[in-house]
């Protein structure tokens, strides 16, 4: 059975980038009708905080991507111990003592050698009785004896890749304060809870490369891998350090509706046009995972805005009859407000403006100094409270009779002085909806 997981760190909130691994393993799972596992990553005692735990599970909720089930790292410490003793029987896991400040002056020499910056294996060289010395003066960290040969597999996006194993360093799994690093709890959980497909950013190439020997040294059989392309900004620029104001809660408080901003997730950098669906059933159906390239992909969060306003604009009003009651919009005209706003509006807030126009008027009209006087007598026609859908038509024929104005110099005075933009819904639409009657500021 196809089973994939999201597994996110409870170090900071989720945006953009961290929306794509998670969509796409939800995808693939649900396309399959197998099970999306999400995994808390937490197994940085110091950087994780239930605070962060509790929003991701906020995000995923409000996103509707549910999971099958959720899993705590911590929780598993246990385990990661017992894959650990392995590797050491097998000969697998060595201990090291460099402190980075050592690993970083061999780094440096290595460049200036013109050698690539590898781990140089010093450790295997140490005898136990220079290892006690070490340990007495610093804690040990462990690494992972890489067998220096060629890593391939087919990437599900990348199509087939290659890695030289002696062009990387032997992975530390196991910190020295003994905190289990990603590389390893990773590995052991996917072995674990049958994880058959992995889909995360192309900046983990080389991490797929010395797990793969990890799993297949634990008893493991590797599970297909795909590799997506990072997001850039708009003009091709590095996103990276804009992430933390693209977070998912940030999008949200703007407005942007989840279907919205799925849509556009759901095939950014594929070969496929971004298409506005309206159901997390649409999107599993029309999602291929090979459609997607290599090149790095343009993000521009302005681009939600439009969909959002077309989501919108689609929906009935059961889909937002609590919303629009929230604003105390009397429920005999709800309906008919909705209807009237819908086209109209980008995101929901958007709707507290027009009932605030209907309920109060326009806060403020700007009005040519010579359609003044035009919309003062104008008004001085409009019959009572309440209007209905004909008043406008009824009245603006009135005053054409009167004053002789037509088209746009009849027209566009009375909405401005009525609602006080310049554009928006059919006014015979508007009218029924005020609750005061229009007057000049």
């Amino acid at each position: 059975m196809t089973t994939t997981r999201f597994a996110p760190s409870p170090t900071g909130y989720l945006h953009v980038g961290n929306l794509r691994a998670a969509l796409f393993n939800f995808l693939i799972a649900r396309k399959a009708g197998g099970t999306f596992i999400l995994r808390l990553d937490d197994t940085d005692p110091e950087r994780s905080k239930q605070e962060y735990a509790d929003a991701i599970l906020e995000d995923m909720e409000w996103l509707g991507l549910n999971w099958d089930r959720i899993e705590k790292q911590s929780d598993r410490l246990d385990r990661y111990s017992e894959a650990a003793d392995k590797l050491r029987g097998d000969g697998r896991l060595y201990e090291a003592f460099e402190t980075p400040t050592e690993l970083d002056l061999k780094r440096k020499k290595q460049l200036n050698m013109g050698k690539p910056p590898v781990y140089d294996r010093a450790a295997l060289a140490l005898s136990d009785e220079e290892k006690a010395k070490l340990r007495a003066e610093r804690s040990g960290h462990w690494r992972f004896l890489l067998d220096l040969e060629r890593i391939e597999w087919t990437d599900a996006i990348l199509g087939e890749l290659s890695i030289d194993a002696a062009s990387v360093s032997d992975p530390v799994l196991i910190r020295g304060d003994g905190q289990v690093l990603y590389t390893f709890a990773s590995v052991v959980d996917d072995m674990d809870m049958g994880v058959t497909n992995i889909v995360r950013g192309s900046d983990h190439v080389t991490n797929t490369a010395t797990q793969i020997q990890i799993i297949e040294a634990l008893g493991g059989t590797p599970p297909e891998f795909a590799h997506h392309s990072l997001l850039t900004g708009p003009q091709g620029e590095a996103l990276s350090k804009r992430l933390g104001t693209l977070s998912l809660r940030d999008l949200r408080a703007q407005g942007v509706e989840p279907m919205a901003l799925l849509s556009l997730m759901a095939r950014l950098g594929s070969a496929d046009p971004v298409e506005l669906r309206s159901s997390i059933g649409e999107l599993v159906e029309g999602f291929d995972i090979s459609r997607f390239g290599a090149a790095p992909t343009k993000f521009d969060e302005n681009d939600l805005f439009p969909l959002t306003a077309r989501y919108l604009s689609a929906l009935p009003y059961e889909a937002v009859a609590e919303d629009v009651r929230g604003l105390g919009v009397p429920d005999e005209i709800a309906p008919q407000f909705w209807a009237v706003v819908r086209e109209n509006i980008t995101v929901k807030s958007d709707m507290a403006g027009w009932w605030e126009l209907f309920r109060k008027g326009p806060q403020s009209v700007e009005l040519d100094e010579g359609d003044r006087e035009f919309v003062a007598e104008a008004f001085a026609m409009l019959p009572p409270l309440p209007y209905g859908p004909e008043t406008w038509g009824e009245w603006t024929a009135a005053v054409k009779e009167k004053t002789g104005r037509k088209g746009k110099q009849l027209f566009m005075p009375l909405r401005l002085a009525v609602t006080g933009r310049a554009r928006g819904p059919e006014m015979a639409d508007v009218l029924p909806l005020l609750q005061v009657a229009p007057k000049l500021n």
